[in-house]
């Protein structure tokens, strides 16, 4: 049995109305995305404390649909079209979709990770290697972060190398699956503590934590987070939020406290630099498939 895909480009003030409609026609399901994707202009969606609310969609998108036939597909577009949400059909695309276990396909695209011969990340559904010398069992859930990013990757070498980190406090900002903040208690950590925006992943950080037997100090919305420094801030997230939040991420590591930022492309690395450079002195830590770490010491003065 095959599916019906339909895929529309919308700008940000259509697309959600169309993703509702479509939905009303009785779509399986419906994803927008970021039609700039991999170009210069992709843009970030986030929201942080205190910022603006995050908008519903970027400037330029793909609405994608899965219908069960095309006849359903083809219903649902006369009916945007009959309802002004649509002025013609064109850059409109069809394409049959192969029916797939998706949870298995997912599944066997994320196999056991190793970091620096050293910790191994393995999802709940593999058996990491017998002679593994330290294991994360990890079930990402909805949550970010399941070792195979280069992103994640390049935080948990960071980490593994400068480990032990006996006596010290670490505070994993936005923190997905758990997993920057899982591995730091593993690695020594004297206490962990994790944090975001989304409660799925606070939800899937508890649960990730509790499955390694380890005791986090502290799992929640990062509004719940108090007033305390951290001997290393980790934060795994996006360059455009990691600028806007500089000085808070900053100010949340004691002087001479270490700040470990990812999700930089390569091109934004010097401007990172730069943006902290009143706060921390942060150098490039490594590079993987295009993605850089930022890595340093922030300043000692209060």
């Amino acid at each position: 049995m095959a599916y019906r895909e339909v895929t529309i480009p919308a700008d940000d003030d259509l697309a959600e109305s169309l993703s509702d409609a479509l939905l009303e026609q009785h779509a399986l399901s419906v994803g927008v995305e970021d039609r700039e994707a991999g170009t210069a202009d992709e843009q970030a969606l986030f929201g942080e404390p205190g910022m603006p609310a995050p908008r519903s969609a970027w400037q330029h998108n793909l609405v994608r649909a899965l219908f069960d036939t095309e006849a359903q597909a083809d219903a649902a577009l006369l009916t945007l079209l009959s309802a002004g949400l649509l002025r013609d059909l064109s850059g409109v695309h069809q394409i049959d979709v192969p029916e797939q276990d998706w949870v298995r396909l997912t599944q066997s695209q994320f196999t056991p990770v190793c970091i620096e011969d050293r910790l191994w990340i393995a999802p709940s559904w593999h058996a990491a290697p017998a002679d593994a010398p330290l294991v994360i069992q990890l079930d990402p859930g909805l949550a970010f972060g399941t070792g195979t990013h280069p992103t994640t990757q390049l935080c948990l070498s960071w980490l593994v190398k400068h480990a032990p980190l006996d006596g010290l406090t670490v505070l994993d900002y936005g923190c997905g699956s758990g997993i920057l903040a899982i591995a730091a208690a593993r690695l020594g950590a004297q206490a962990a503590t994790a944090v975001d925006i989304d409660p799925v992943a606070v939800d899937a950080t508890l649960a990730n934590a509790q499955a390694n037997a380890v005791q986090l100090e502290r799992c929640c919305h990062v509004d719940a987070l108090p007033a305390e420094r951290f001997d290393l801030v980790l934060a795994n997230i996006l360059a455009a939020p990691l600028r806007l939040l500089a000085p808070m991420l900053a100010d949340r590591a004691k002087p001479g406290g270490r700040l470990v930022l990812s999700g930089i492309l390569s091109r934004q690395a010097d401007e990172l630099i730069a943006v902290y450079a009143p706060f921390a002195r942060l150098q490039i830590y490594g590079e993987q498939d295009g993605w850089v770490c930022l890595a340093g010491m922030a300043h000692e003065h209060d």
